[in-house]
């Protein structure tokens, strides 16, 4: 039975278990929550496409391309943590990491 319960409490955690809310209250708030989830989505694969992009260019051995391509990944990264979809700290080390890569491959 525990097993149950921690496997509909993963679930739920990424989004497979849906909480069916009971008050006007809680319906709308679900409402906000699935708005506000599309665009933190939207938000974070646009990141992640940006980190993508720099580290394609850097493994095909395109520093100058992938230098010019950071500003670009860095806006991503910088939107994400204004928007609350990463940390502060993970986006610093994001960042710093992808200076490095950089910085060495140059």
């Amino acid at each position: 039975m525990v097993e149950k319960a921690k496997i509909l409490a993963f679930l739920g955690k990424i989004g497979y278990f849906i909480a069916m809310p009971i008050t006007k209250s809680a319906k709308k708030a679900l409402r906000g929550s699935q708005r506000k989830q599309v665009f933190n989505l939207k938000r974070k694969e646009t990141m992640k496409t940006a980190v993508k992009e720099v580290k394609k260019l850097l493994t095909d051995s395109k520093p100058k391309e992938a230098k010019s391509a950071l500003s670009k990944a860095y806006q991503a990264i910088d939107k994400a943590v204004k928007r609350g979809v990463i940390k502060k700290n993970t986006a610093a080390r994001k960042k710093s990491r992808l200076s490095a890569q950089i910085k060495k491959a140059a």
